[in-house]
């Protein structure tokens, strides 16, 4: 038996290299990243909004929409909500149904509220406690933006903090789409 032993150790030793390497590598290397595509349809979700009332996708089916995942805790979040408003504000009303949800991650109720009340927020803000839905929709970076088309399917997908110029032009595209 001890004349096998050093064979062994060594296949052994080569096959957790082998696997390691093979894992690593695919984590590293790999091209899918799991996050909602263009042209896919965005998973569901039934979420508790700020408002106490539960939200769903399909409430807002047939209708222009951003999908904003964000956190307090994240700056080029904080940093964009005033422009996110100003873009609503800008677009609702203009005849053309086109709606702004904030997904909140893993923040709770109180949070969420103080800081919309903050900056004055006035789109729904949805909780998403278990982080559950960003999983779901592959969001790894925040604030991560999905521009969904009337259609249901998703026209745009932009992940940092963005200007309101670089919302107002794919508002406008979305909304043209």
């Amino acid at each position: 038996m001890g004349k096998y032993r050093r064979t062994t150790q060594i296949v052994i030793f080569i096959g957790v290299l082998l696997l390691g390497g093979y894992a690593i590598g695919k984590a590293l290397f790999s091209s899918e990243d799991g996050l909602v595509r263009k042209g896919e349809a965005p998973p569901a979700f039934a979420l508790l909004g700020t408002d106490g009332a539960a939200h769903k996708l399909e409430d807002y089916k047939g209708k222009a929409l951003v999908i904003n995942f964000w956190g307090t805790f994240c700056p080029p979040c904080v940093t964009e909500t005033p422009d996110l408003q100003k873009q609503y504000e800008k677009w609702t009303g203009q005849g053309q149904p086109f709606e702004i949800i904030g997904i909140n991650l893993g923040e709770d109720q109180l949070t969420a509220n103080h800081f919309a009340r903050q900056y004055g927020v006035t789109y729904d803000i949805l909780l998403d406690k278990g982080r559950k839905i960003m999983a779901e929709y592959g969001v790894k970076s925040f604030p991560t933006t999905f521009f969904v088309k009337p259609d249901g399917t998703v026209m745009d997908v932009f992940v940092g903090g963005m200007t309101e110029k670089d919302i107002d032009s794919r508002v406008t595209k979305l909304l043209q789409s």
